[in-house]
C-alpha cells in the first residue's frame, strides 16, 4: 500500500489520504488526477481498471483503491 499512497502523493500531496473517506464524492481528485491514478496503478501493478470498475466506491479511498487493486491482481 505504500507504493499506492506514492503514487498519489505524486498526483497531489496537500490530501491526507491515509484518513480521507471521500477522495470522489468530496471532489479532491479532479479527471487529470483520476486519470494520472489509473494509469499509474495499471501500470506499477500490472492490472487493467475496467470503466465498470471506475464508481466513487473503489475510488473514495486508500482502502478502497487498495482493496480493488488486491481484487484485480487475483483475476
Amino acid at each position: 500500500m505504500d507504493e499506492l499512497l506514492e503514487i498519489l502523493n505524486d498526483i497531489d500531496d496537500s490530501i491526507d489520504y491515509e484518513n480521507e473517506k471521500a477522495l470522489i464524492d468530496d471532489h479532491l481528485l479532479d479527471s487529470f488526477g483520476i486519470i494520472t491514478l489509473v494509469s499509474e496503478i495499471e501500470e506499477r501493478f500490472d492490472v487493467e481498471i475496467d470503466a465498470a470498475e471506475m464508481t466513487p466506491e473503489n475510488f473514495n479511498s486508500v482502502e478502497a483503491l487498495w482493496a480493488m487493486i488486491q481484487r484485480l491482481r487475483e483475476n
